[in-house]
């Protein structure tokens, strides 16, 4: 059970960081012809397009994406009840659970998206797409921070605070939710 149990969080986590990822590009209006812009619309679109009929864009925000993520959220924690107890239980509480579910993703999303642009800035030195990609992402992140903090020379420390943040956030989360935080 541990093993279907850790297939279907890891399955849904990473369709709603991608579905997500879909939502954050438009927000900061990142280049869309970029290869890695595109494979994100291609994987979202086949569900995303006819849901955008009924729920059309608000703004900067792609409302049926973000639907779609706090639904597919929603119901993760039902889903793992069942896989592991062999019960569905669906109450009010489901939608409680994907909002926090739906924090966390995003909190971890914003953490490796910092992770992979220090790695790509070491190795590739700006001469890749996804270089463009990942600061036109990061940037509206980082770019308050680096206000506060004291210029460090070609050290830029904002990536490391911002991380810094999300784990603080992902400590309250554990000491206010307890083992909940763990299971979503």
């Amino acid at each position: 059970m541990l093993t279907l149990t850790f297939f279907a969080t890891t399955l849904i986590d990473i369709y709603v960081m991608i579905l997500l990822l879909r939502i954050w590009m438009r927000w900061v209006k990142c280049d869309f012809y970029n290869p890695f812009s595109q494979f994100i619309v291609k994987m979202t679109h086949p569900i995303v397009n006819p849901i955008q009929s009924i729920l059309p864009s608000a703004k900067k925000i792609e409302a049926a994406a973000f639907f779609i993520s706090f639904f597919l959220m929603a119901l993760k924690y039902p889903l793992l009840l069942f896989i592991q107890g062999g019960v569905i239980v669906l109450n009010q509480y489901n939608l409680l659970f994907g909002v926090v579910s739906l924090l966390k993703v995003i909190g971890y999303l914003v953490f490796w998206i910092i992770i992979i642009r220090a790695i790509t800035s070491w190795i590739s030195q700006g001469s890749s797409p996804m270089d463009d990609l990942l600061d036109e992402l990061t940037e509206p992140l980082m770019s308050p921070i680096r206000r506060f903090l004291p210029a460090m020379g070609s050290i830029d420390f904002s990536g490391m605070l911002l991380i810094l943040i999300l784990y603080l956030m992902n400590y309250l989360g554990m000491d206010l939710l307890g083992d909940l935080w763990l299971i979503l």
